[in-house]
């Protein structure tokens, strides 16, 4: 286990935040830093195809050592972390025997991680918790997932008498912007299926998500000096506002769970003149989806008409969808994960994600890819926390699916 801690506290200390606003492949730079080193890392483990691509794709092979034929397997996870809140100058801290209390973040800035606001700490009595300092996220998600397929790695390296059929690593860049399966090489990869390490509490296994789309909406107003603005100003950021409250006040995250769906503002700029809004959109059935996307095209109608002019303009693309359809087909490999966690001693949970994963878009591009947990839980910002016993049952769970794989 000190071996596993050592990787994710290595790992969240390197900045590899993604970039939306980037049009560059990766999105940063800086995510070549981790993926450089993770490569480093397995050629040293005797993983000699190991290699990193100038988009920042890791792919790696440990070959099989069974006389006979077995489907390959396929893990993968994301270097980036989330670009809403800051992943510079981590600075972990460990818990150890965590005695079920808030527990101190930042004691200067009073930051706290309360029990009473994160009820889910009281299960890790007894555990080592790893939290950030209360300034920066930690990057549990995904540098968990980085951490666990790489000591699966190495214990299948260091012990040849473990039996498994061949067996994929895959990291990738920009899962955090959308763009994680953008370039990734299936041909090359090479596996029959796959899993994702994504974040998740310990036992969550997900074969199915969000639908999901983006809807990026310009307003255009008409700036006229107050004094003598009557029948002649046009505030984008009035109509901006009335858009917004035209929607279901109750679809928003922070009211919604399990199945409901959402529309969610991210981000809102305006002046007078001009005023641009942001919005995703989410729902796990596909008619509702689609349902979803017409109200915001037909609010946006509605506006155009109502000010007799073209004030509003909406921008709505798909970014991914239900992964599903993709896998109820071919649910051996949810089955597999799920025997794989109760031979040990991990009680599955089966879920629907709220979000997405890069396993969604590479199940549509034929790989069929559910999500197993990698043990974190608040990701995306300072009360971020994983318990190290939940990340080695993560390598527990991979390496029996492994292990059970070569017994088919």
């Amino acid at each position: 286990m000190n071996e596993l801690l050592e990787r994710l506290l290595r790992y969240v200390k390197i900045d590899t935040q993604s970039d939306s606003e980037s049009k560059t492949i990766p999105s940063t730079e800086k995510q070549f830093v981790l993926a450089d080193l993770l490569v480093e890392e397995l050629k040293n483990m005797g993983i000699t195809d190991a290699k990193v691509d100038d988009k920042c794709y890791v792919t790696a092979t440990i070959p099989s050592n069974i006389d006979k034929k077995v489907p390959t397997i396929g893990f993968i996870a994301h270097v980036d972390t989330a670009p809403d809140f800051s992943g510079e100058n981590v600075n972990p801290q460990i818990i150890t025997n965590y005695n079920g209390k808030d527990i101190i973040l930042n004691g200067q800035e009073n930051i706290i991680l309360s029990t009473d606001d994160f009820p889910d700490l009281k299960k890790y009595v007894g555990n080592t918790l790893i939290t950030t300092d209360g300034t920066t996220l930690l990057g549990a998600d995904d540098k968990a997932g980085v951490a666990e397929i790489m000591t699966m790695a190495d214990i299948l390296m260091k012990n040849p008498e473990i039996k498994h059929g061949t067996v994929k690593i895959g990291f990738n860049p920009d899962e955090e912007i959308g763009r994680g399966p953008d370039f990734f090489d299936l041909n090359h990869f090479a596996a029959d299926f796959a899993y994702t390490l994504d974040g998740g509490p310990l036992g969550e296994l997900e074969f199915e998500n969000f639908n999901a789309a983006e809807a990026k909406i310009t307003i255009h107003g008409r700036n006229v000096h107050p004094g003598t603005a009557k029948n002649q100003m046009i505030n984008s950021q009035h109509i901006a506002m009335e858009f917004n409250s035209m929607l279901p006040s109750f679809d928003r995250p922070e009211h919604t769970e399990k199945y409901e769906g959402f529309y969610h503002l991210l981000s809102i700029k305006g002046e007078i003149e001009k005023t641009k809004m942001h919005y995703i959109i989410r729902d796990h059935d596909r008619i509702k989806f689609e349902k979803r996307k017409l109200v915001m095209l037909e609010l946006a109608k509605f506006l155009n008409k109502k000010y007799g002019r073209d004030l509003v303009k909406i921008d709505l693309s798909d970014q991914y969808y239900n992964m599903r359809e993709k896998i109820e087909p071919k649910m051996f490999v949810v089955n597999l994960a799920q025997k794989a966690m109760e031979e040990v001693g991990v009680e599955p949970n089966i879920k629907a994600i709220r979000g997405g994963t890069d396993g969604s878009r590479l199940s549509y591009m034929g790989l069929p890819t559910p999500n197993i947990f990698a043990g974190g839980h608040n990701f995306h910002g300072r009360f971020e926390f994983i318990p190290l016993e939940s990340m080695q049952k993560a390598v527990e769970v991979i390496l029996k699916i492994v292990e059970l794989n070569a017994e088919a």
